[in-house]
């Protein structure tokens, strides 16, 4: 039905008018103080089923489909997504201080690629709004809040802009994914290099760890340090890829997110495909996929991995998994595929499970 009769109303729009108007309509839906409990008692009968339960972090995902970084930035409609049978939800990417992004247009389709272009720029409220609203609201399912620099804060200022966001945040976090892979900050990118990602990754560790009561204090009032991930690009040569995968297992990431957004644009069709910022969708599935294995084999599988690039069929989401991914997220595949894909995913990966003889889903992470 969506993709028979509202996706052609909505690709009718802007891209960017059309995603503000679907995200409008989710806000206002998670407000109705019955209508996300009522989605979800209709989304997850029959999908989640407890081989898909998994513990990571110490903490409980009943379903390992996740919605990606970019879709809600402001963590505006998250009872509204959290009623569509995901596991957990990622916000943001949020800056410590508001800023508008880069001009429009910014967010592109490419119909015949199934991808998305979008340079965006990081356009966010702000870490105290964001606070405020997750604060505030009903959480079903864990929040990760991914988080990065203000554009005009200069790369050797970076880490101080993480830190306000952790600081801001910490309250209201299930998880921080630290973003120093979006192509559409200027500079951002070359904070992935191995020995600046690594310090990186220790004061923004060392601050949650702090903020959390120290290491003795990892569970506080019933609260556990929230996970810090870190989200890497599919363009890093694989010299510099497996060099930044060892700078967060060696500086102590809790897991790590594959991938963000490409550069790339090898055998795409579409007349946006010249247009500048980050593709996803089916294009980046291939890539991710093979860079998830890459890392699952350099780290042992002893640092979990959300899976995350085209992901529009039950196949590519265990793929992905068998791969290495403990759990996956969703982007571009929802626009394409509409709202009750993570619901099919979470039906259709149960009885793929089953087939193959595994008992639970954590099982099947990792060929």
């Amino acid at each position: 039905m969506y993709r028979q009769a509202l996706r052609p109303l909505l690709f009718r729009l802007d891209a960017e008018d059309a995603h503000h108007l679907s995200l409008n309509m989710l806000e206002a839906a998670s407000r109705l103080p019955l209508w996300p409990a009522l989605v979800r008692g209709v989304t997850l009968p029959g999908t989640v089923q407890p081989q898909l339960t998994q513990t990571l972090w110490g903490r409980t995902f009943a379903s390992p489909v996740g919605l990606a970084a970019g879709l809600d930035k402001n963590g505006v409609a998250v009872p509204a997504f959290g009623a569509m049978g995901f596991g957990f939800l990622e916000v943001g990417t949020v800056t410590p201080l508001p800023q508008p992004g880069n001009p429009r247009p910014r967010l592109f389709r490419l119909p015949s690629d199934g991808a998305l272009i979008n340079r965006m720029g990081f356009n966010n409220a702000g870490a105290e709004a964001l606070r405020g609203r997750l604060a505030g609201g009903i959480r079903p399912v864990p929040v990760w809040v991914n988080i990065g620099k203000n554009k005009d804060t200069p790369n050797e200022e970076a880490a101080q802009d993480y830190l306000k966001c952790v600081r801001a945040l910490h309250a209201v976090a299930d998880g921080f994914v630290i973003n120093v892979s979006s192509p559409n900050t200027p500079g951002l990118r070359a904070l992935q290099e191995a020995a600046g990602l690594a310090a990186l990754v220790r004061v923004v560790q060392e601050e949650v760890e702090r903020l959390s009561g120290g290491e003795a204090g990892r569970v506080r009032g019933g609260r556990r340090a929230p996970p810090v991930l870190v989200k890497l690009a599919p363009d890093l040569h694989p010299a510099d890829f497996e060099a930044s995968v060892n700078a967060v297992q060696d500086a102590g990431a809790d897991g790590l997110i594959i991938s963000n957004t490409t550069l790339n644009r090898t055998g795409l069709t579409h007349g946006h495909a010249a247009e500048a910022g980050g593709l996803s969708g089916i294009p980046l599935a291939l890539r991710s996929t093979a860079l998830i294995r890459d890392a699952y084999r350099q780290t042992r599988g002893r640092l979990p991995i959300v899976g995350v690039g085209g992901i529009f069929t039950p196949a590519e989401a265990y793929a992905k998994i068998r791969a290495g991914a403990s759990l996956i997220e969703l982007y571009t595949g929802l626009i394409y595929e509409g709202p009750l894909l993570p619901a099919r995913l979470n039906r259709t990966l149960a009885q793929y499970l089953q087939r193959d003889g595994f008992k639970t889903v954590a099982e099947a992470v990792g060929e």
